[in-house]
């Protein structure tokens, strides 16, 4: 518990007197600051009575102290006592990438378009800016940010996670974390990293099991976990429905041995919705709250288990300890919500940052010269549902600012994007200014499209798919016509550019046809006047991909095997029977060979590789090094380059670093190690350095891989080989030697 002392002591067993709100907050311990936060968690919990501390063990009792009653579904109303005083109102909201559902609020980039900046310190100051917008907002949790491995592109969820590598999306996971609970002292948020673990499909997620040896959950789907804790020390984390290995990750040990013991994390476990179906086996296994309303962790349930011998004192105070502990040293004891939320707390500083955000995430992955557009008088054809505010066959651009939330009316979007500005309105404005005329179409009817495209001297189409929570994505194809209205335009523009917006990868079977690809994700409110700035040049396309794009689903690790995806039941089936409850058997059995380890370990060659990511100029690497020659393994070790601008325009390159390790580690190929983002003037170079600390090499496992027999991370002796360049392709290359100690 690193230093954290836990009061288990039969005194927490005698009956506290009822709350009042005459108390003086100013004499009660837990409110005296200058104590320490397990101070004064201890003297809150000495002070409670045995149900005053069940309280803390779900969300709802715990959250509105004055309330005592909760009406359980087809059972008896659950009964607390009222908490102990000066103990604040405290309000969850689900949030990765925004505040929800609430309007004056932000609707930033998708996190998946955060991850394709590439730019920990822009990701950390967006979760900044949606910590103060949260808080005010009177949401003191959020339930972001989240994390999975990119196990499949079909993934409903994609968007809002941070890609396929583990080292990108552990660090990008940080940088949120620190954002949300470090950059608002005086509005404080308690951020929840979520989905402990292996939740890499929305296909019954909440009856299925993800089946996988021991070295590949630690090295894929742990990793990025434990990178984030020790990057940043998150105040919950959020364990996911499914089950990991035949066991419910609400109740594996993993939640103590991988999650406290190995991390370490110091914070408390919540539950998802509904992913708790047992008490002691749950609240044995590290659980410490149940999420919404008590159904799992009653005082009726709480107090048989204990009377069985199933549970015990201590453990009860210690989930009730790490509760109290992290509101209180996250703030949220001495810095209460407001009153009342505040109408509107998107300022011009916020919506500037989400325009940055979606300039840098968009990723330029083709472009045969038609980009950037020339300033005079161009005809510029804007086609497409999405690229315009006004629907067409319930599509709009709003439809490309979000994913799909699929609780609440039908259409309702995650975040609010009734303040989009978009990219008609964004693109017109600036092809204005430039001298031209812009022309638009929504597309609908392919044919028409195409003679309006034939019109103009270049042509933008946008194309999009739906995504969300509950189910996965049925094949990497655009929505609605989307494929024949690129098809068609391509066949009559005199130049087109496919804009797309979709928060995954895109098949793209008319690739060839078109002179430039622009993939924006789901780029949030700002999306208009974002393109138009990048169309043009003003700013130069920086994103790089966070994720792989196949040529086809069946090029994916999981394409060909259904036991691999979707999974299967006893029968053999993929479908499930009607009214079974059978848990859906999904088998891990690529182990490694995840996202870009696939395609380089198979040599398949994917349609865009990770990484991959084009600019107006160009760059060249070379006179690559690294120091010192030989190491043990856990001292600093410095990459340098030389990284040149030979184009003609100014331009910004994540140069990233991969490593690949000796072969008798039998790693299935080279993995991410840093980056650095750097910009360059034309024909100006640079001596880049990245520095892989040895606390990075440490808390990243960088150069380690997981030894089962030893039950521990291990580093090789032998030479490791390092390529530099502008995505996992990279070929400029040196080595260096481990002689490891361990």
């Amino acid at each position: 518990m690193s230093g954290i002392v836990v009061a288990t002591g039969a005194g927490g067993l005698l009956a506290a007197p009822a709350a009042a709100a005459t108390v003086d907050c100013s004499t009660v311990p837990w409110m005296d600051t200058s104590l320490s936060a397990t101070e004064r968690a201890n003297a809150l919990l000495d002070a409670s009575s045995q149900h005053q501390k069940y309280r803390w063990l779900v969300e709802q009792p715990a959250n509105d102290p004055t309330k005592t009653t909760w009406t359980a579904r087809g059972e008896a109303d659950v009964v607390y006592p009222a908490q102990v005083p000066c103990t604040p109102v405290v309000v969850y909201n689900n949030g990765p990438d925004g505040v929800y559902r609430s309007a004056g609020t932000t609707a930033w980039p998708g996190p998946i378009a955060v991850a394709a900046t590439w730019n920990l310190e822009l990701g950390e100051e967006k979760a900044i800016a949606h910590g103060s917008e949260s808080f005010d907002k009177r949401n003191a949790v959020i339930l972001g940010p989240g994390i999975a491995s990119g196990r499949t592109p079909l993934s409903g969820r994609g968007s809002e996670y941070f890609g396929e590598d583990p080292v990108l999306s552990g660090l990008m996971a940080a940088a949120n974390v620190r954002g949300l609970e470090d950059g608002n002292p005086d509005k404080p948020i308690v951020a929840n990293l979520k989905h402990y673990v292996a939740n890499e499909q929305e296909v019954d997620r909440e009856e299925s099991s993800s089946n996988m040896d021991e070295r590949t959950f630690k090295q894929i789907y742990d990793l990025p976990y434990e990178i984030a804790v020790r990057k940043s020390d998150p105040g919950s984390v959020m364990c996911s429905y499914n089950q990991v290995n035949g066991v419910y990750a609400c109740e594996n040990d993993i939640l103590t041995t991988s999650l406290r013991e190995d991390y370490p994390f110091r914070g408390y476990v919540m539950s998802d919705f509904g992913s708790v179906h047992s008490t002691a086996e749950s609240l044995n296994a590290g659980l410490d709250q149940e999420l919404n309303r008590p159904i799992w962790f009653t005082p009726a349930r709480l107090d048989a288990a204990l009377a069985a011998g199933e549970i015990t004192q201590a453990r009860i105070d210690e989930a009730a300890f790490r509760v109290v502990h992290s509101y209180i040293e996250g703030g949220l004891f001495d810095h209460p919500v407001p009153a009342t939320p505040v109408a509107n707390v998107s300022t011009p500083e916020h919506k500037a940052l989400a325009r940055e955000i979606a300039e840098q995430s968009t990723v330029l992955l083709k472009n045969d010269g038609v980009l950037p557009l020339a300033e005079g008088d161009l005809t510029v054809a804007v086609i497409g549902q999405t690229a315009s505010k006004t629907p067409t066959n319930g599509v709009s651009a709003k439809t490309g600012c979000a994913w799909d939330f699929p609780f609440g009316p039908p259409g309702n979007q995650a975040l609010n994007c009734d303040a989009i500005v978009d990219p008609l309105t964004g693109i017109t404005e600036r092809v204005e200014e430039a001298g031209g005329t812009v022309v638009y179409d929504n597309g609908a009817d392919p044919a028409k499209a195409a003679q309006v495209a034939a019109a103009a001297d270049v042509a933008l189409v946008f194309g999009h798919y739906k995504m969300g929570e509950t189910k996965d994505l049925p094949d990497l194809r655009l929505d609605g016509n989307g494929d024949a209205l690129i098809e068609a335009v391509a066949a009559s523009a005199p130049r087109t550019v496919a804009v797309l917006n979709a928060g995954s990868a895109v098949e793209m079977p008319w690739l060839d046809k078109v002179d430039a690809v622009l993939h924006a994700w789901h780029s949030g409110e700002q999306v208009g006047p974002a393109l138009a700035r990048l169309i043009y040049g003003d700013v130069n396309p920086s994103g790089k991909l966070p994720m792989t794009f196949p040529k086809s689903v069946a090029d994916t690790p999981t394409g060909k095997d259904a036991a691999q995806y979707p999974g299967v039941f006893s029968n053999g089936s993929t479908t499930r029977p009607a009214g079974s409850t059978e848990i859906r058997q999904v088998e891990y059995s690529e182990g490694l060979k995840v996202g870009y380890r696939w395609y380089e370990s198979e040599g398949i060659e994917p349609l865009f590789e990770f990484g991959h990511g084009l600019s107006y100029t160009e760059f060249e690497y070379d006179k690559v090094n690294v120091t010192p020659k030989s190491t043990t393994g856990d001292k600093e070790i410095r990459v340098r380059f030389r990284l040149t601008n030979t184009g003609d325009v100014a331009g910004t390159e994540v140069a990233q670093v991969y490593l690949e390790l000796p072969s008798s580690t039998g790693e299935p190929s080279k993995r991410l190690i840093g980056w650095e983002r750097v910009t360059l003037e034309p024909g100006e170079h640079r001596n880049v350095q990245v520095t892989l600390t040895a606390d990075d090499l440490a808390d990243l496992h960088l150069l380690e891989y997981w030894d089962t027999k030893a039950d521990d991370w291990k580093t090789a002796s032998g030479t490791y080989e390092v390529t530099v360049g502008g995505s996992v392709d990279a070929d400029a290359a040196a080595t260096f030697a481990v002689k490891a100690g361990k």
